[in-house]
């Protein structure tokens, strides 16, 4: 399919083929109880180099003077990729390395976590069609960065931009931060709307960073090893033209289904942050002590786990808030702990009736008066 398009058609290529895993990629569909798999095997590398180095060649031929091609792999042979790419395309337009991160499940294996895989992003040409994206300024950043003009000096020194005068320049309108190499985008979990059950299906919002950047309406977006189609969904919301190629008719057949209802997830992860998840109460936490802890950030009834189990089970911890009855604060840890399957639940009760239990609260349940409270009570006693 690829040597019958026209040379200089499309203005940009994503490519996220096999990862040379060494194995079966196989899933199966959330709701049709159909079976998604492609072969991952591979005699060597020198084999798996020669498959991209044929797809790469025709890809660059595809592309328009001014188009990018963007290439998906991870850490098993992006090496393998790399040298490919430079000699493709020329390593004089390597463009960009894009870290994709993500949170995921625990690991197995006696190694760190695989949290990333990388995109390399390589232009056909020197003059190539990117639009420069931004962001939030970080937490950290002040006034004076934000505000202010920044320039090099004779040393290529970044300082501030002064006029005759000696006197700070200001800046200007701000757009915020360009947008870095380092991407934080949630990996699709398995409740997504828009997972299918195909192997290596990756997130909407991924692929339409990566075609607003380098594309613009119209244009034809090429996918020769389309999978799932998560390239032409991306593609079609976006207003852009969009071409998938994949050896599985399976897949093929997938990707049609999911143009006739294009969708994506929404991510609150994005929209919000990270730092919005941070519910612990530092204040609260701080009355635990020094306890090896883990803080809790999205759970009314626990505000902590030990790290350590009692006798094979978690504990859960719990932390009375300020006016809150007693009873309240038991029943919210109590239903958390249980359904944590915690086997020890601890309240820390600011009030005098601490050491007052009800008949009704299990065994599992631990109510002690915290030490803030203690002191109040003893300094209340002495005044």
């Amino acid at each position: 399919m690829l040597p019958a398009l026209a040379a200089g058609s499309a203005r940009l290529a994503y490519l996220d083929p096999p990862f040379f895993t060494q194995r079966m990629q196989r899933l199966s569909a959330r709701h049709e109880g159909q079976v998604f798999e492609f072969a991952d095997l591979w005699a060597g590398q020198h084999e798996y180099a020669v498959f991209l180095g044929e797809c790469l060649s025709e890809v660059r031929r595809v592309l328009s003077p001014d188009g990018s091609v963007f290439f998906h792999c991870d850490r098993r042979a992006a090496h393998v990729a790399r040298g490919v790419l430079d000699q493709v395309f020329g390593a004089r337009h390597f463009r960009n390395e894009i870290i994709w991160q993500y949170r995921r499940w625990s690991n197995a294996r006696r190694a760190l976590l695989p949290a990333h895989q990388t995109i390399y992003h390589y232009s056909k040409s020197a003059a190539y069609v990117f639009h420069p994206m931004f962001v939030e300024y970080s937490p950290a950043t002040n006034i004076d960065q934000i505000l202010q003009r920044r320039t090099r000096d004779a040393r290529g020194k970044a300082v501030y931009a002064r006029d005759e005068a000696g006197r700070v320049l200001n800046g200007g309108a701000k757009k915020g931060v360009p947008l870095g190499d380092v991407w934080d985008i949630p990996y699709l979990n398995p409740k997504a709307k828009e997972r299918v059950g195909y192997p290596t299906q990756k997130p909407v919002l991924l692929l339409q960073r990566i075609i607003e950047l380098a594309s613009d309406p119209g244009d034809l977006v090429l996918d020769p090893c389309c999978g799932s189609g998560t390239t032409l969904v991306a593609a079609e919301l976006l207003g852009r033209r969009s071409l998938g190629i994949d050896a599985s008719a399976q897949a093929i057949a997938l990707a049609r289904r999911r143009l006739a209802q294009p969708m994506r997830s929404e991510s609150a992860l994005l929209d919000k942050g990270r730092e919005a998840y941070r519910a612990a109460d530092a204040e609260l936490l701080a009355e635990l002590g020094d306890l090896e802890l883990v803080p809790v950030q999205r759970n009314r009834g626990i505000d902590a786990i030990l790290r350590a189990h009692v006798a094979g089970q978690p504990v859960a911890l719990r932390v009375q808030r300020a006016g809150e009855p007693l009873e309240e604060a038991a029943r919210l840890l109590l239903r958390a702990g249980r359904a944590a399957r915690c086997g020890r639940m601890v309240l820390l009760a600011h009030c005098a009736e601490a050491a007052r239990r009800d008949p009704e609260w299990p065994e599992q349940l631990i109510v002690i008066q915290s030490v803030r409270a203690q002191l109040e009570r003893a300094l209340t006693a002495q005044a």
